[in-house]
């Protein structure tokens, strides 16, 4: 009897986004999966951050959101927790994530804020900290449903950004930063093998390349809209055709190649049924690297034994051009990633200087400390620390933080304080230099 193969689904949403996203969850028998547990049901959206096209569409978000309402849930929570240097209720907020919650019978709940437990991670060995709820959740995973809703995107660190990646964002703040290395694809793999949702719908009604954070500046460039949605029950399966849409083997996507070797779902086009769509359709491979646009006066030195895309290296820049391009940062200064350098290269080093990670810190920091002098060093000390990074950067190219937000600064203070005391546990950077 031959196997049964995973059905994923492409449909195409350009002129009925609320039939396309309705087809997908009704096809896949979503609607049956929260009669069965309506009590609670969760939807994680890709919501790290609060500029144009990073996050997961609200039209989606609305329709997945009314979907589980008429399917009988008794209580909807929208989650997420936003990138290192932001905090999720300011997101919220700005994006009017927040207000379309309400609108939509939901409850936001953001992950930065109230306790935390630990979950451990079996193939690396170690504990990492969540929100009390995503303990809960995966306590609770026979009476409770889980919607996972990523944004289709290429990443400049694990070049693509779908289901499996869109959890990282359960992973509180500070436990981000360990293994943020080579070894982020197993801990991404890792996290999937703790906690794997009901469902998976990926918005893919604008998808951005040249990786995840594209300044505004870029956007005619970084913008690519597919105009479709695409969903399934395993989510290996899922991201393994959305790989295929972007024009990537499995094998090239760490995190997808893991999740394939650790045995946690289908990672084979000739296992999965694709519905709707042709896959024949999608002929580009689009990139992930970021493209290249970046202040003339800043000199970056990558060490020649150890520089990690997954780390310091590709957020580092990615903040880098989006403080120059978007808010007229100022360069004239060094930036120094990974480790192993050259010495002379070191040594002709003038000026301010930013140290990004441990490793980098931790081969010449006391050393370009003692000559350059306190003020002129600045430093992330771990692996892809945005929070410092940002804190470091903006300072450098002389870019208000507060500048940042699209939101009278009074406002972006209430906001924040309001987190606070909700026991937001969010890493920023300071606001007042």
């Amino acid at each position: 009897m031959p196997e049964k193969k995973q059905l994923v689904s492409i449909i195409d949403a350009k002129r009925d986004l609320p039939g396309a996203v309705k087809k997908v969850l009704d096809e896949h028998g979503v609607d049956r999966i929260i009669a069965a547990k309506p009590d609670e049901c969760y939807v994680k959206i890709n919501a790290i951050d609060f500029k144009p096209y990073v996050y997961t569409s609200p039209a989606v978000t609305a329709e997945v959101l009314d979907y589980c309402v008429r399917a009988g849930a008794k209580r909807v929570f929208l989650m997420e927790n936003a990138t290192q240097g932001n905090m999720t209720r300011l997101v919220f907020e700005v994006t009017g994530l927040a207000s379309l919650a309400a609108a939509h019978r939901a409850e936001p709940l953001y992950l930065d804020e109230g306790r935390e437990a630990k979950i451990h991670l079996p193939h690396l060995g170690y504990d990492v900290r969540v929100s009390r709820h995503v303990k809960h959740i995966i306590d609770e995973r026979d009476s409770v449903t889980y919607i996972n809703v990523p944004k289709l995107k290429t990443h400049s660190m694990s070049v693509m950004t779908v289901g499996i990646k869109n959890q990282y964002g359960l992973v509180a703040h500070r436990d981000r930063s360990p293994d943020h290395n080579f070894r982020l694809h197993k801990k991404l793999a890792d996290l999937y093998s703790v906690i794997q949702p009901d469902f998976t719908l990926v918005d893919g009604t604008v998808v951005t390349i040249y990786g995840h954070y594209p300044p505004e500046a870029l956007h005619k460039k970084t913008l690519v809209p597919l105009n479709i949605v695409v969903g399934g029950a395993d989510t290996v399966a899922v991201d393994t055709v959305c790989a295929r849409i972007l024009g990537y083997e499995v094998d090239e996507v760490g995190h997808l190649r893991e999740a394939r070797d650790m045995g946690l779902g289908v990672a084979d086009l000739e296992r999965i049924e694709v519905r709707g769509e042709p896959l024949d359709r999608f002929k580009e491979k689009y990139p992930y690297m970021l493209y290249d646009a970046f202040p003339h006066d800043v000199e970056i030195i990558r060490g020649t034994e150890r520089n990690c895309l997954e780390g310091c290296d590709a957020n580092t820049l990615a903040l880098l051009q989006v403080l120059y391009l978007d808010y007229e940062g100022k360069g004239g200064f060094t930036i120094v990633m990974g480790k192993g350098f050259d010495r002379d290269r070191i040594d002709a080093i003038e000026g301010r200087v930013l140290l990004a990670g441990s490793c980098a810190y931790d081969e010449v920091g006391d050393y370009l400390t003692g000559r350059l002098g306190r003020r002129n060093v600045f430093s992330s000390r771990e692996c892809n620390d945005l929070a410092s990074t940002t804190g470091a950067l903006t300072k450098l190219m002389k870019v208000g933080t507060l500048k940042m937000v699209p939101l009278n600064p009074v406002k972006s203070l209430e906001i924040l304080v309001k987190a606070k005391l909700a026991g937001s546990k969010a890493r920023i950077p300071r606001l007042v230099p």
